[in-house]
């Protein structure tokens, strides 16, 4: 709409030099920005992140026809040619969308370890993260932390800082605003079998429910799973844990599911009837037995003709 700031305006860019470890100790930047065409760019192998044209991929678009591509992508040279995109997959997209043919992007030689831990890092401060997206992305970071650690080697400029004295899991909260404990949990997800973690992300099921239920085996999954779909129910929080128990002691059968998913449902909510507005159709004397007498007459004739209606 003409005059209308542009929402992409208030978009914030990082400082990609800062973020990637891209400067050295004087601040200079070690690496160009190169010219590459999009058709030679490939995605991140497993890249747990969604790249949608929504709302926000639009925003994205109206900044780029504005301003260019300010924060160039990173990427790294492909095993059998192109480059690997490690940060900038919804910025790739966008340049697509536009047309052009050409991104700007620094070109880094990341092993693999190095390039997974870039990729969650520049992607996992993202705003509205799916839960999956969240804890596959940490899995991966963590995988890689651990890798990394086999190899005595945990000292990557990209990490930022030197990391001599910090575990895995303090490793795991740098660059995000998540404490240790609570990535842990994000993972957990990732033992859920793939509905139930979309579930999950729908908030069908809660967060707390779904670290529950990735504590059963499998199979005992696909079978919790089927019979959800059976009764049209979401097992609660406290549901979860009775299920999570009775795996643990080896006796979760589906009569056992079936007996814990029918308890505690909430009660259906009251049906009220104004007498006021019954009063309109009664005639003026009539007790509230007796106009219940009637209401359930013609309801038992109304459920009659239905069926016939559905036999014809």
């Amino acid at each position: 709409m003409a005059g209308r700031k542009s929402s992409a305006s208030n978009i914030k860019m990082p400082d990609v030099n800062a973020l990637f470890g891209l400067e050295d100790s004087n601040g200079k930047t070690e690496a160009k920005v190169v010219e590459i065409a999009l058709d030679q760019l490939y995605s991140f192998d497993s890249h747990p992140f969604r790249v949608l044209d929504d709302e926000k991929m639009q925003e994205t678009v109206e900044s780029i026809r504005e301003h260019g591509v300010i924060c160039p992508l990173i990427v790294r040279p492909g095993k059998e040619g192109g480059y690997e995109i490690i940060a900038g997959h919804r910025r790739k997209r966008a340049c697509e969308l536009l047309g052009l043919k050409t991104v700007p992007c620094f070109i880094r030689n990341l092993t693999d370890e190095e390039a997974t831990i870039t990729m969650v890092d520049s992607n996992i401060q993202r705003e509205e993260l799916l839960y999956s997206e969240k804890a596959y992305a940490y899995k991966m970071k963590l995988d890689a932390l651990n890798r990394q650690g086999r190899r005595a080697d945990l000292t990557s400029d990209q990490v930022g800082q030197k990391s001599a004295g910090k575990t895995s899991r303090e490793m795991l909260a740098d660059n995000s605003n998540e404490s240790p404990t609570q990535i842990q949990r994000y993972i957990r997800l990732t033992y859920l079998i793939k509905p139930l973690l979309e579930y999950v992300d729908e908030k069908r099921i809660a967060f707390g429910a779904g670290i529950e239920l990735s504590y059963l085996e499998p199979a005992e999954q696909e079978q919790l799973y089927q019979i959800m779909q059976r009764l049209c129910v979401f097992p609660s929080l406290v549901q979860a844990r009775k299920l999570k128990e009775l795996s643990k002691e080896a006796k979760l059968d589906e009569n056992g599911m079936e007996i814990i998913l029918s308890d505690e449902k909430p009660a259906a909510p009251a049906v009220k009837l104004q007498r006021k507005k019954l009063n309109e159709y009664f005639p003026a004397g009539y007790s509230a037995e007796q106009m219940e007498e009637v209401i359930y007459g013609l309801l038992k004739r109304w459920k009659f003709e239905q069926r016939n209606i559905q036999a014809e």
